[in-house]
C-alpha cells in the first residue's frame, strides 16, 4: 500500500495528459489516473496537477515548483517531476543550461521532504539516421542526469527503457509524439506498480503483434504526420510560440476524488 495523502504533479503534456480521452473539457492522463486509484485506498488523499503542455524546464521551475511547495507536507506527498523533453527537442539545447537547471529543480523539492518521482525517455526511436544519433546522445546523458539526482535524493525513477512498448504506434497518438489513451492508462499502472498502488497484476502481460500495414498506407500516414503536426510545430518554434502559451495547470490546489 502507498499511504501517499497527496499527490503533487508537476511537468509538461506529459503529465497535464495530453490526448488521453477528455473529462469535462480537459485531458486525464496517467497522473489523473494514478491519483483516483491512490484515492481509492487513502481518506482525505488530495491532488494538484501543475503541467501545462510545451513547457521547458526552467518555466516549470519558475512557474509549477513555488506553487507545489506551498502544498508539500513531507514525505506521505508524492511529487512527480517531469522536465526537460521540450528542451531536448529544440535545436537551441544547452546541455549546460539544461541539466544544471534539472538538478536545481530536484534539490529544491528533495529539501521539503517529499517523495519524489522522476522519469527517464525514451533514447531509441529509429534503427539508424543522423536524427536518431542526436537524438540517443542528447536523452542517453539527459536520462543518466535524471538518475544520478534520484540516486542522490532517494527519488523513484520510472524508466522508459524498462517498457520499450511504450514508443510503439500501440500507445503513441497518431501526432507520434504523445501517448494514447492505452499509452496513459500503461503509464499509470507502471507507477502504480513502483510505489505500491492498487494496480492491475497483468498490466505487464505479452501484447499480441500489431496488424501489418500496406506500403500505401505508411506513406499516407506520414504525410499526414507531416501536414498535421510537423509543420504546424515547426512554424510555432520559428514564430517562439508555444502550444501551452496562455494555459493554466489543471489543479493549482488540491482537490479531493471521488
Amino acid at each position: 500500500m502507498a499511504g501517499y495523502t497527496r499527490f503533487i504533479a508537476l511537468g509538461d503534456s506529459f503529465t497535464e495528459g495530453m490526448q488521453d480521452e477528455k473529462v469535462n473539457d480537459q485531458y486525464r492522463g496517467w497522473a489523473d489516473r494514478v491519483a483516483q486509484a491512490l484515492a481509492s485506498q487513502t481518506p482525505g488523499f488530495t491532488y494538484l496537477n501543475l503541467a501545462v503542455r510545451g513547457k521547458l524546464v526552467g518555466q516549470v521551475i519558475d512557474d509549477q515548483i513555488p506553487v507545489a511547495l506551498r502544498w508539500i507536507e513531507g514525505p506521505r506527498t508524492l511529487v512527480s517531476f517531469h522536465a526537460g523533453a521540450n528542451d531536448l527537442l529544440r535545436p537551441s539545447y544547452d546541455p549546460n543550461v539544461v541539466l544544471p537547471r534539472y538538478r536545481e529543480a530536484i534539490k529544491v523539492l528533495a529539501a521539503t521532504g517529499c517523495q519524489l518521482m522522476v522519469f527517464t525517455a525514451i533514447e531509441r526511436v529509429a534503427k539508424s539516421g543522423k536524427m536518431q544519433e542526436i537524438w540517443e546522445e542528447r536523452f542517453s546523458a539527459f536520462n543518466k542526469n535524471v538518475r544520478e539526482m534520484a540516486a542522490q535524493y532517494n527519488g523513484i525513477v520510472l524508466e522508459a527503457t524498462n517498457d520499450p512498448d511504450i514508443g510503439s504506434r500501440r500507445f503513441l497518438d497518431k501526432d507520434r509524439l504523445h501517448l494514447n489513451p492505452a499509452g496513459h492508462h500503461r503509464v499509470a499502472q507502471g507507477v502504480l506498480q513502483k510505489i505500491g498502488g492498487p494496480h492491475d497484476p497483468n498490466w505487464r502481460e505479452d501484447l499480441p503483434p500489431l496488424p501489418r500495414r500496406s506500403f500505401f498506407a505508411k506513406v499516407c500516414d506520414d504525410v499526414r504526420w507531416f501536414v498535421t503536426f510537423l509543420i504546424p510545430w515547426m512554424s510555432r518554434r520559428i514564430r517562439g510560440v508555444s502550444s501551452g502559451d496562455g494555459r493554466s495547470p489543471k489543479h493549482v490546489e488540491p482537490i479531493k476524488l471521488s
